[in-house]
């Protein structure tokens, strides 16, 4: 990843480490013979108008991500969250363009864990300005000159903000979602969408998975987001692989190992769910 090993030795040397790290986070009371149910809340435009906020509400845990605006789309969205990803450049661009959405901060709650995504030298950045306090000065994060503890309203507990292992990013990335842009000139910014990245992180740990607001086949007749405004297509953006990850997500489906949200295209008698 082509990062400074001092800034990240110095960063994870200081960074708290977790009580019992090495166990499943979303478990049930021992002895319960029930599987584990877990939905992950993407941010697209297919849940506008979908009513889905009680079925994904109805799952043992809740995972949301980057700009999770709630409040005025509880119906199609849900209430609840458990897990809540990001990573340093999704959240401060969440906190940036929907600020005045409603977006002031991430969903906070006692029993809401944060799942933190490494993939650069911002992130690291933003975890070393948040374990001292301070504000963010990298240039990296240009935009965002505050402290990264106000996103969390002063209320963090660092027992509940957990750093996804650079290896397993690793192994989501190259056994997952390997792009063909690894082999091309573009290679170097080459990474899975933050959504990807949690949906597969959701599959290491519950055991049945749904899946709302992700890319599927379709895509174009819905809004990039569920809280646009106006409408807007999803842009493909050279960082990124949406064909391959809409084509992972419906053979994951296909296969019975996620369950995931479908609209109905025109003529289409009932949605695929």
């Amino acid at each position: 990843m082509e990062l400074n090993y001092s800034l990240v030795q110095k960063v994870v040397t200081r960074f708290p480490p977790v009580p019992q790290q090495q166990l499943l986070l979303a478990s049930l009371p021992a002895g319960s013979l029930r599987c584990i149910t877990c939905a992950v809340v993407g941010n697209g435009g297919i849940l506008n108008n979908s009513h889905m906020g009680q079925e994904i509400d109805s799952h043992d845990y809740v995972f949301r991500l980057s700009g999770a605006l709630i409040k005025g789309y509880e119906q199609d969205v849900g209430t609840r969250t458990s897990f809540y990803g990001f990573t340093a450049f999704s959240l401060t661009q969440s906190l940036l363009i929907l600020g005045n959405r409603g977006f002031k901060n991430v969903p906070l709650g006692k029993d809401v864990r944060y799942l933190h995504f490494l993939e650069g030298t911002r992130d690291y950045e933003w975890l070393e300005a948040l374990l001292m306090n301070q504000t963010v000065m990298s240039k990296n994060l240009f935009w965002f000159r505050h402290r990264p503890q106000e996103a969390f309203r002063e209320a963090l507990h660092m027992d509940r903000y957990l750093l996804l292992h650079p290896d397993f990013l690793r192994y989501m990335k190259n056994r997952f979602l390997r792009s063909k842009t690894l082999d091309g000139a573009h290679w170097r910014i080459y990474r899975p969408t933050t959504g990807a990245l949690l949906l597969l992180t959701a599959l290491q740990l519950c055991d049945q998975v749904s899946a709302y607001g992700l890319i599927t086949e379709g895509h174009e007749r819905f809004s990039d987001h569920y809280y646009d405004t106006s409408w807007k297509r999803l842009i493909f953006y050279i960082n990124h692989d949406f064909k391959l990850e809409r084509e992972v997500w419906k053979r994951l489906h296909d296969e019975g190992i996620i369950r995931l949200y479908q609209r109905p295209g025109p003529g289409t008698a009932k949605a695929k769910n």
